[in-house]
């Protein structure tokens, strides 16, 4: 009886806590212009929210999310 109810506090414990592994990741890439030359200075939004930033003087940006 007292294996089931660890088994059972453990499971709980870990559905509960599964959601703050997932909680983030980073998003980079690199923004150019039709002819494959970099765009420097380009703004980088992530879509419905305020978080955003800047390409460098190659065109890359990297910008963290979050769930």
């Amino acid at each position: 009886m007292l294996i089931k109810k660890f088994l059972t506090a453990f499971v709980c414990i870990l559905l509960l806590s599964a959601p703050a592994f997932g909680q983030g990741s980073r998003i980079s890439g690199t923004v150019v212009d039709e002819h494959g030359e970099p765009v420097i200075g380009a703004s980088v939004m992530i879509k419905g929210s305020k978080t955003g930033t800047v390409t460098d003087v190659d065109g890359k940006f990297s910008v963290s999310t979050t769930a």
